[in-house]
């Protein structure tokens, strides 16, 4: 007997992916130190090809526009500068209208909360001289005067003491963590660049391995979903960029209506934080309520309840359709797959599982239309109001009707011979 080399690798492969499976259930612990050391050792590169995915989006627009350029180096060359320069330009752009603002907000609360720490204690000097059974009752509840504060005072400063080096321990941690940071940074952004600068070679790299490694047919599936991929994911990038600013916009007109003050900082804000779905925008809210509760706090409320009103509005149909009609996914899914995704991995979950969820769709969508296909299923059956469908129920109780309504005929006629005869 035979045995197919093909059937002995499937069976090869099944035990492997069966004894790794049992491995990370049994031993769970193990499991996730080992996959911690390993994202320990690769996140640099795998974050530095997210930045460079992301940088891809107004790379290629801005390559575009460079056409002119015959050299293809010099023309990839000046559309990474330029790319970089325009990011680091917004990015500085909003910090300029946001940290000084946060410097003046804070000055300014500095000089109001003495005020209203001062007013409320003279307020409560207040109500417990009007109230003396108060003030009785808070002085035996706490009994301050029994208290050893020389005690408290030794046992407190013991206290530091001890803890000492651990918080030099601790320090020392903080350092390092921020230094490997700080290097994984830097990591992560050359190679963005690199991977940028040669991104065609690289593809070209990728497609000669899969097709040594799989069979055509499947190399073949593999590029096609991949590109479904890199077309989904660009076109989420760039439609959740245009839902920011269209939020921006709607804030700036609300409050342009409402007259309040730091309209263009607090638009600015919430456009920036609504990059990260539907949550995002709460934090530009937080941000400028605090603006403007240094003002009016009357207004601070005022806007919180806007905020709350413009963010259903967008959330339920403005962002599903904008970005769902970028991604080719219908708006019921948007809200279901940033539901799911925030749930499972928070605000990151959000940005990853929307245009997941949009390739799953087209995928689930062809293997419907293929399984169909092969099936032969009538085109009227599937279309959006079908024909009605006769169930077996239904067409036994008309067949019993027929046959009761037979009978009586046929009785009737006897009655009739009979009455002849």
């Amino acid at each position: 007997m035979r045995i197919d080399k093909s059937v002995i690798k499937k069976l090869f492969v099944l035990i492997a992916c069966c004894i790794l499976f049992a491995w990370l259930v049994l031993d769970t612990a193990r499991a996730t130190v080992l996959f911690r050391a390993v994202w320990s050792l690769f996140s640099p590169f795998v974050i530095g090809a997210g930045i460079a995915f992301v940088f891809n989006v107004p790379m290629r627009a801005i390559e575009r526009q460079l056409a002119d350029i015959r050299k293809s180096g010099l023309r990839r060359i000046l559309s990474i500068v330029l790319t970089i320069l325009c990011l680091i330009l917004i990015v500085m752009f909003v910090f300029d209208l946001l940290v000084p603002q946060i410097r003046l907000t804070v000055a300014s609360l500095s000089q109001t909360i003495p005020v209203f720490i001062d007013s409320l204690a003279a307020r409560l000097m207040v109500m417990m001289q009007d109230h003396p059974e108060m003030r009785s009752w808070i002085q035996e509840t706490l009994n301050l005067e029994s208290l050893n504060w020389s005690g408290i005072l030794t046992e407190t400063l013991g206290f530091l003491s001890n803890q000492m080096s651990t918080v030099m321990g601790g320090a020392v941690s903080v350092i390092g963590s921020v230094t490997g940071a700080i290097i994984n940074t830097v990591v992560s952004i050359a190679f963005a660049i690199y991977c940028l600068a040669r991104k065609e070679i690289l593809a070209r790299q990728g497609r000669r391995l899969l097709y040594s490694l799989v069979s055509e047919k499947h190399a073949d599936e593999v590029i096609r979903v991949l590109r479904l991929t890199n077309s989904t994911f660009s076109n989420f990038i760039s439609g959740q960029c245009l839902e920011a600013c269209i939020l921006g916009c709607l804030f700036a007109v609300a409050m342009s209506i409402f007259k309040m003050p730091y309209i263009s900082l607090v638009s600015v804000v919430i456009a920036v934080t609504a990059l990260i779905p539907v949550v995002g925008a709460f934090v530009g809210c937080i941000l400028g309520a605090f603006f403007i509760l240094v003002n009016n706090p009357l207004q601070a409320l005022t806007f919180v309840i806007m905020f709350l009103v413009i963010q259903q509005l967008e959330n339920n149909l403005i962002y599903p359709r904008v970005v769902g009609t970028s991604i080719g996914l219908p708006g019921m899914w948007v809200l279901v797959a940033v539901t799911v995704g925030g749930d499972l991995m928070g605000a990151g979950g959000m940005l990853l599982m929307i245009p997941v969820t949009s390739v799953i769709y087209a995928l689930l969508r062809e293997f419907t239309d293929k399984r169909l296909a092969e099936r032969g299923i009538p085109a009227e059956k599937l279309q959006n109001q079908p024909p009605e469908l006769e169930s077996r129920f239904n067409r036994t109780k008309q067949r019993k009707e027929r046959q009761r309504l037979q009978k009586m005929k046929e009785k009737f006629l006897q009655m009739q011979n009979q009455k002849n005869q």
